[in-house]
């Protein structure tokens, strides 16, 4: 768990000589005694340190004979520190892309609306790129009823209070999942099942 890491990093990086070592070994590979004599320390208190900066995974040991070197692991520096402020932020993040996102779609939307429709609600002619085809039918079939069953005839007179050409229109409405038709019968299908184009490029 992301949480669980954060925590043991900030445990690991709570203690003054632990983070004077980080720092002395910044400059390079050291051995334990190097490090005793750089801190005034006992080669011991170094042992201690090294252990809980090694169970963090922000040093790496090696050996040589009696003597253990230690070095930096920058690749678990670097990700940790940035961790906890992604961790922090991230919902933040997303919620704040989203909310974005939402606006966008909104202006487009509310932009389509206002260039194909006249003031009366007339449309004005039929998009030829699709998205803005999707939120023409869109716009239109969400003036329809839930749950009524239309006649061929009433949706054809429907379509015509927008625009005259209510064959193609029609055809549009059960091509991108709109509506459905059975036995001449239109009815409107349900919204999660209407094309989206929210999620067209």
């Amino acid at each position: 768990m992301q949480l669980d890491k954060v925590v043991a990093y900030h445990k690991a990086m709570a203690d003054t000589t632990r983070i004077k070592m980080l720092i002395m070994l910044a400059g390079g590979e050291l051995n334990g005694q190097a490090l005793a004599e750089k801190l005034g320390i006992t080669p011991a208190t170094v042992t201690h340190h090294a252990s809980k900066l090694r169970a963090a995974s922000l040093i790496n040991e090696r050996r040589e004979k009696n003597t253990i070197y230690f070095s930096l692991n920058h690749y678990f520096i670097r990700s940790n520190a940035s961790a906890a402020e992604q961790l922090i932020y991230r919902n933040a993040a997303v919620e704040g892309e989203l909310e974005s996102m939402e606006e966008s779609h909104q202006r487009l939307q509310e932009s389509v609306i206002r260039n194909f429709f006249t003031t009366d609600g007339k449309l004005k002619h039929i998009p030829a790129q699709l998205k803005k085809k999707l939120i023409v039918l869109q716009h239109i079939v969400s003036q329809l009823s839930k749950d009524k069953k239309y006649t061929e005839k009433e949706i054809n007179a429907f379509i015509k209070g927008f625009h005259a050409d209510f064959a193609t229109i029609r055809r549009e409405f059960i091509m991108h999942q709109f509506m459905f038709r059975e036995n001449d019968i239109y009815e409107l299908n349900p919204q999660e099942l209407w094309a989206k184009w929210e999620t067209l490029a």
